[in-house]
C-alpha cells in the first residue's frame, strides 16, 4: 500500500531523511527558561541560531520594561480567551497595514496561479498551486500586528499582473473578511475568520475559514485548509512566528490533492521554515514529492509509488522568494510597500479604502501619538455606529459579498460563507469613464466606511 504521508516512506534513499525528521513532529519541545526571569508559563528561544543566553533573550523585544510590566499585568486575565479583537492593543506593535493588506500580499507570487493554469499535467498544477499558498508565508513571519479593519472597510488593489482584487471587512464580532481576486487565468475566493487563544507571552491563531481558486482553463476548483500559527514572546523575549502542522490543498474537481508538513521550530532554529510532503492523486498515491523551506524556495521532484525519487529524475525549483530591501524598519518586501502605496490603487478609489485611514497612515508617517489617538477614535466611532445601528433595529449589510446562508465546518470551528457579489465589478465600470476623478487628491478623501453616516456628529 502506498503511503499517505511522508512518515510513511520506506527507509532507504533521498527522502528518508525528511520523513524520519516529520516522524518527530509531536515531540519538539521549547525548553522554558521561567525561573530565569521570574514569570511563570512563558518560554524563551531563539529561532535564528547563534548563542544568545536565554535570560538576555527574555530581556529583548520592542517594550521598554516599565511596558512590558504593565501591559503584562493587564493582560494576565485574558490568558486562554480569544482576543481577536476583544482587547485594545498598543500601536507600538502594530504595523502600517491592516488586515485587508495582508490578505493581498498572497497575490505577489500570483503568477503560480497562471502557470498552474496553463499547466496540462494535473499533479504539477498542484505543485504550482501549493507554492502559491506558501509563498506567502514569508510575509506572514514578519511580527509587527496589522491593524484590525473597520466594519466596512475595504481594499482594493490593481496594477499588478492584471489582477482585480477587492476586500471588505463583513463582521466586527466576530471578526471576519472577505476578499476576492481575478485575471485572465484564475478567480480567487476567501472568507476569513479569525479565532485566538492567548497563552500569556504567545498567542494561538487558527484559520477559521474557506479559500478557493477556480482555474479559469478547465474549471477546477481548489481548496485549502492551511495550518494554525503561533506568535512567540509577545511581550517578553524576541517576537517571532511559526506555523507547525499540516498545509493540505485539494482539486474539488478530481481528488488530487497536496499534503505538505511545516515543521515545528527547535532550539536554535532547528528545522524552522521547513516544508516537505507529496503530491497524492484521488487514489492517495504519491505521484510528486515536494520540499524546500518557506521563507526561501520550494522544489519538486516526480517519485514512484513508495515516495522515493523517480530515477533519471532530478528536483526542480519552482518558486523563491524575491529580494528585499535591507533594514526596513517593518521587513517588508517591495511588494508590501506597493500595496501600502496608491501606485496599485484604482483611480476612482472608495473612501471606505484601508490605505485612507488616518491611524495607519500617521503610524506610517512615524507619529506613534497621533496614530494611538485616530485608533482610539475609530473604534470609538465603530461602537457608535453599532449604537445607532441597534437603535435602529437594523443589521450591517456588507457592500460588495452577500452572506450564503452557508455555515461550513473547518478543523477550528464553523464559519459562515461570504461569496464576491458581483456589484464591485460594475461599479468599476460606471466610474472608468469620469475624468473629474483625474483631478482628485487621493489624501484628501476622507476615510468613511460608515454605513450609518457621519456617527461623531450623531
Amino acid at each position: 500500500m502506498a503511503p499517505t504521508d511522508p512518515k510513511q516512506v520506506s527507509n532507504g534513499g533521498f527522502f528518508a531523511s525528511i520523513a524520519s525528521s516529520i516522524s518527530n513532529f509531536g515531540s519538539a519541545m521549547h525548553k522554558s527558561v521561567n525561573g530565569m526571569i521570574g514569570y511563570e508559563g512563558l518560554e524563551v528561544i531563539n529561532p535564528e541560531g547563534g548563542t544568545d543566553d536565554a535570560a538576555e533573550e527574555a530581556q529583548k523585544g520592542r517594550w521598554k520594561q516599565e511596558e512590558r510590566d504593565g501591559y503584562w499585568k493587564m493582560m494576565q486575565q485574558y490568558i486562554g480567551s480569544d482576543v481577536t479583537s476583544m482587547v485594545t492593543l498598543p500601536v507600538v506593535i502594530f504595523e502600517p497595514m491592516t488586515m485587508l493588506q495582508k490578505m493581498a500580499e498572497l497575490m505577489e507570487y500570483s503568477h503560480l496561479l497562471d502557470e498552474a493554469d496553463k499547466c496540462e499535467d494535473p499533479y504539477l498544477r498542484l505543485v504550482y498551486a501549493s507554492s502559491f499558498f506558501i509563498s506567502v508565508y514569508f510575509a506572514y513571519q514578519r511580527t509587527w500586528k496589522p491593524f484590525n479593519p473597520i466594519l466596512g472597510e475595504t481594499y482594493e488593489m490593481v496594477n499588478h499582473r492584471g489582477i482585480r482584487f477587492l476586500a471588505e471587512q463583513v463582521s466586527h464580532h466576530p471578526p471576519m473578511s472577505a476578499a476576492h481576486a481575478e485575471n485572465d487565468h484564475f478567480t480567487y475566493d476567501i472568507t476569513s475568520k479569525l479565532k485566538t487563544k492567548f497563552l500569556g507571552n504567545s498567542v494561538d491563531v487558527y484559520p477559521v475559514g474557506r479559500t478557493r481558486v477556480t482555474l479559469k482553463s478547465d474549471g477546477h476548483e481548489l481548496e485549502l485548509v492551511p495550518p494554525p500559527t503561533k506568535v512567540n514572546n509577545l511581550i517578553f523575549g524576541r517576537t517571532w512566528v511559526d506555523s507547525p502542522g499540516e498545509m493540505v490543498l485539494t482539486n474539488l474537481t478530481t481528488g488530487d490533492k497536496v499534503v505538505l508538513y511545516f515543521q515545528p521550530c527547535g532550539w536554535f532554529g532547528a528545522g524552522r521554515y521547513e516544508v516537505d510532503g507529496y503530491v497524492y492523486n484521488a487514489a492517495d498515491e504519491p505521484k510528486v514529492l515536494m520540499t524546500g523551506k518557506w521563507n526561501q524556495s520550494m522544489s519538486y521532484q516526480l517519485c514512484d509509488l513508495e515516495g522515493e525519487p523517480l530515477p533519471g529524475t532530478q528536483m526542480k525549483e519552482v518558486w523563491r522568494v524575491a529580494n528585499t530591501p535591507e533594514n526596513d524598519k517593518y521587513q517588508y518586501t517591495h511588494f508590501a510597500h506597493k500595496i501600502n502605496s496608491f501606485d496599485t490603487a484604482p483611480k476612482k478609489l472608495l473612501a471606505s479604502d484601508s490605505r485612507l485611514r488616518p491611524d495607519r497612515y500617521a503610524l506610517e508617517k512615524g507619529d506613534m501619538s497621533k496614530s494611538g489617538s485616530e485608533k482610539s477614535s475609530l473604534e470609538e466611532r465603530q461602537r457608535a455606529e453599532k449604537r445607532i445601528r441597534e437603535a435602529k433595529g437594523q443589521h450591517f449589510t456588507p457592500r460588495w459579498f452577500d452572506f450564503t446562508g452557508e455555515v461550513t465546518t473547518t478543523p477550528w470551528g464553523d464559519l459562515e460563507v461570504y461569496n464576491y457579489n458581483g456589484k464591485y465589478a460594475e461599479y468599476a465600470e460606471s466610474v472608468k469613464n469620469d475624468d473629474s476623478i483625474n483631478t482628485v487628491d487621493v489624501l484628501s478623501i476622507e476615510f468613511d466606511p460608515w454605513q450609518y453616516g457621519n456617527v461623531a456628529q450623531q
